[in-house]
């Protein structure tokens, strides 16, 4: 079986878990911008990385976009994004990406990246001092909100090789 790993990445950390899974099916390996859809269209086996933003996944509309031209294939969607791994999340980022027939024929995976505010662009920056402002003004903090402005004065890299065994015996079964 072809495989592709197909990815967008701002920080580094879906670009990561990509090059993990590549390494570890031997697969292709292409950042979205440099492959197009007929090419992808070759391989039996699609997996694609981006970045979670406000429960969105960064790119993924050239899979959904496509999904006529895939299907009969293995389509595996991972985001990476710096929650921490919980059932609410997943399912609010399965619900609000993919309709409940695009989800028959993806397989949605979530991995823990990270938060590096230094390599955020202008705009994402922009974006993520409002919610910063935001949050500084809540008189209490869930966990995750603490975690999560503790990150913008030190980056979390939350990444971890094993964190794609779930994909790698999805693929491989």
């Amino acid at each position: 079986m072809k495989t592709v790993v197909v990815y967008k990445s701002k920080a580094g950390f879906v670009k990561k878990y990509a090059e993990w899974i590549a390494q570890e099916l031997s697969a292709d390996i292409f950042e979205a911008s440099n492959i197009t859809i007929d090419e992808i269209a070759n391989y039996d086996t699609v997996i694609y990385g981006g970045g979670l933003y406000a429960v969105g996944i960064n790119g993924v509309k050239l899979i959904i976009q496509n999904l006529d031209r895939l299907k009969g294939k293995k389509i595996v969607v991972f985001a990476s994004g710096a929650s921490p791994d919980r059932k609410e999340i997943i399912s609010e980022v399965m619900n609000n990406n993919f309709t409940s027939e695009q989800q028959e024929y993806i397989r949605f995976f979530y991995l823990r990246g990270g938060f590096d505010y230094g390599k955020l662009k202008p705009f994402d920056k922009v974006l993520m001092t409002l919610l910063k402002w935001k949050l500084k003004r809540k008189e209490e903090l869930s966990p995750d909100e603490k975690g999560m402005l503790a990150a913008y004065e030190k980056p979390a890299d939350f990444t971890q090789r094993k964190n794609i065994r779930e994909i790698i015996d999805y693929i491989t079964s």
